[in-house]
């Protein structure tokens, strides 16, 4: 080939790109069609919520575009063929993120403003008159989803599953009909999807990854740390399957939400502690320098918000929201004992701050500790919350990291931190993961961690033990009986040891 040939060749490739319909055709499309976002997902080798991000605006580009283009396309033409052979009008589609949702500045509403529910519309649901066994935790259950009784809301079921269960095999009622009775009509989707599948694929990952490496345990461990942020987003899909509410993974978001320049930082505070007690009591201490086992793993249970950040200004907080807030911090007089609440600052005035500091303002302020006044809020950046979003993922990092320290598995103890830590730190502005863009929540699950720390220096406060030190998310310096506040362990809800030292308090006059 001479070098006019490769020109021509180069100029051939390069063509405008394919034409998308906009985002809200993208999805009553979709739905019209009565495909789940997993099914388009997989047929376009990309994950559920990369699909959702495309249907709230985001345009994927490249050979991707054009398939997505070719499947609409093709959607397009089947739905109109088949309107004008039955001469009906498809389906009505449900509610999009696109349309108008409940402002900040509206009235109260049953449901949590700037949410939507969704219920697919091959999703079967009945309501029993007499409750009846969930299929999952055996308790009663008033919803029949798809043919069998369950609960739509995680918080109301009561089975976990451990590793042990997922090798247990189905009950019979948990089987799936037979086929001639779902002749005529698309496949149903479970509002529920089996609790050990997530934590399946953490174990069936791990045992990939010692195959392909020989056994290698140091290999394998750097290969699936490798690996861990697409893993991280694939089980983050399988633990949304079912889930009752769409996450808009590419929202728009305000100013003070954007880096500043490309190496700064946005303008929100996330109050992380950095203290040191001023002046310890006189005489000989032992300090025991505490490590708070998988803090940003219990921190992903936290209240996110879904949809796209609203504005809104003055003092009223609505606890069914969450986002950040322009706020003017309380005085706090407690610094000989206790951080301050929002961290080292040495600027006075208002600062922007999220979600976990402001509940964490205002739970001091309240008649149970006093400890301040309460925050000033001036102006939030909000959206409709809810608590549980993450919790299925969380459930499922956590059985699969405790198996693990149950078995001495040290390859899945690191992949599963490896996730949930690369998860929570690249879902802002990073160029590491581009299927969610949420540097929302990624602050707003940091704050979680620095706050549940703060949580445990007032506890160990409060039961005697003089605090000396509290630092980032994971390590807290007491002196005293520490095992009578604290469990011992490498479970979330227990510490270990890091460190013990000696220090002396001023003599004694």
């Amino acid at each position: 080939m001479n070098d006019f040939d490769a020109i021509d060749s180069l100029l051939a490739s390069v063509t405008p790109e394919t034409d998308l319909p906009e985002a809200r055709v993208r999805r009553e499309l979709r739905e019209q069609a009565r495909l789940s976002k997993v099914q388009v997902a997989r047929a376009l080798g990309v994950s559920a919520s990369t699909v959702a991000a495309w249907e709230t605006g985001r345009d994927p580009a490249g050979e991707t575009r054009t398939r997505y283009a070719y499947l609409l396309e093709g959607l397009a033409a089947k739905l109109a063929a088949s309107e004008e052979a039955s001469g009906t009008v498809p389906d009505e589609p449900g509610p999009t993120e696109d349309e108008p949702l409940p402002s900040a500045e509206s009235g109260p509403t049953d449901a949590p403003r700037g949410v939507t529910e969704v219920i697919d519309v091959d999703e079967d649901v009945e309501t029993l008159a007499t409750p009846q066994p969930c299929v999952l935790c055996g308790e009663p259950a008033g919803l029949r989803v798809a043919g069998f009784p369950q609960h739509l809301d995680p918080a109301d079921c009561g089975r976990v599953a451990t590793a042990p269960e997922a090798a247990a095999p189905a009950p019979a009622d948990r089987r799936a009909r037979p086929q001639a009775a779902r002749q005529g009509r698309p496949p149903t989707r479970r509002a529920h999807q089996p609790a050990d599948e997530p934590v399946g694929l953490v174990g069936t990952a791990v045992r990939t990854a010692l195959e392909e490496h020989g056994g290698d345990v140091a290999a394998a461990t750097a290969a699936l740390v490798k690996k861990a942020i697409p893993d991280a987003m694939a089980l983050l899909d399988a633990t949304r399957k079912g889930g009752r509410y769409d996450v808009i993974a590419h929202p728009w978001m305000p100013d003070v939400l954007k880096k500043q320049t490309s190496r700064g930082a946005d303008q929100v505070w996330e109050a992380r502690p950095k203290w040191t007690r001023a002046e310890l009591p006189p005489g000989e201490h032992e300090v025991t320098a505490l490590d708070i086992n998988g803090a940003y793993l219990s921190a992903l249970k936290t209240h996110l918000p879904l949809g796209q950040l609203e504005h809104s200004t003055g003092f009223a907080h609505d606890r069914r929201r969450a986002g950040v807030h322009l706020i003017t911090p309380p005085h706090w007089d407690h610094d000989d004992v206790l951080p301050n609440p929002i961290g080292q600052r040495d600027e006075p005035g208002p600062l922007w701050v999220t979600e976990p500091t402001l509940r964490l303002l205002q739970r001091l302020s309240g008649p149970k500790h006093g400890l301040c006044e309460p925050p000033e809020i001036h102006e939030s950046y909000t959206s409709g919350a809810t608590e549980g979003l993450l919790e299925k993922f969380r459930i499922a990092l956590k059985d699969a990291r405790d198996t693990a320290i149950t078995e001495g598995d040290e390859v899945t103890l690191e992949y599963v931190k490896a996730m949930y830590s690369k998860f929570v730190s690249t879902m802002g502005e990073s160029n590491y993961n581009r299927e969610l863009y949420r540097p929302d929540w990624m602050h707003l699950i940091r704050s979680q961690a620095f706050a549940n720390l703060w949580m445990k220096a007032l506890k160990a406060h409060d039961e005697g033990l003089t605090v000396v030190r509290a630092m980032g998310t994971d390590e807290l310096h007491v002196i005293g009986d520490w095992r009578g506040v604290f469990p011992e362990g490498r479970g979330v809800t227990e510490v270990k040891v890091k460190d013990v030292y000696g220090v002396d308090g001023p003599a004694r006059d």
